[in-house]
């Protein structure tokens, strides 16, 4: 009996946890990722290799440096060409439903 209730227990937490992680998408993701694409292209050539993790993160945003009352926000995209593995943060400003790119980074995640 107590086995069962745990078992019950265990089954509705893992349902509710894959409820909660099912998040929507970022406003500008889909942009995002086809940009990040785009990015990893322009910095290594056309490569059959290029791989662009479909989920976007939402992180911090920042501030527009020519104005400090607006907010730029930015949107973490993962790719990898062969082993390499690249973080792209591509900066964008949001005006109702458009996505403004305004900026775009590219870092190699390796230990050197």
């Amino acid at each position: 009996m107590k086995t069962s209730i745990r078992s019950l227990v265990l089954v509705a937490a893992c349902a509710t946890a894959s409820f909660a992680s099912a998040a929507p998408a970022p406003q500008c993701a889909s942009e995002a990722v086809s940009r990040a694409r785009k990015l990893l292209t322009f910095h290594f050539g056309e490569d059959d290799r290029i791989q662009i993790d479909p989920a976007v993160k939402e992180v911090a945003p920042i501030r527009n440096p020519a104005n400090k009352k607006q907010q730029f926000k930015v949107l973490e995209v993962w790719g990898s060409i062969y082993k390499g593995s690249y973080r792209m943060r591509l900066i964008y400003y949001v005006s109702g439903k458009d996505c403004n790119l305004m900026g775009q980074e590219i870092l190699e995640y390796a230990s050197l």
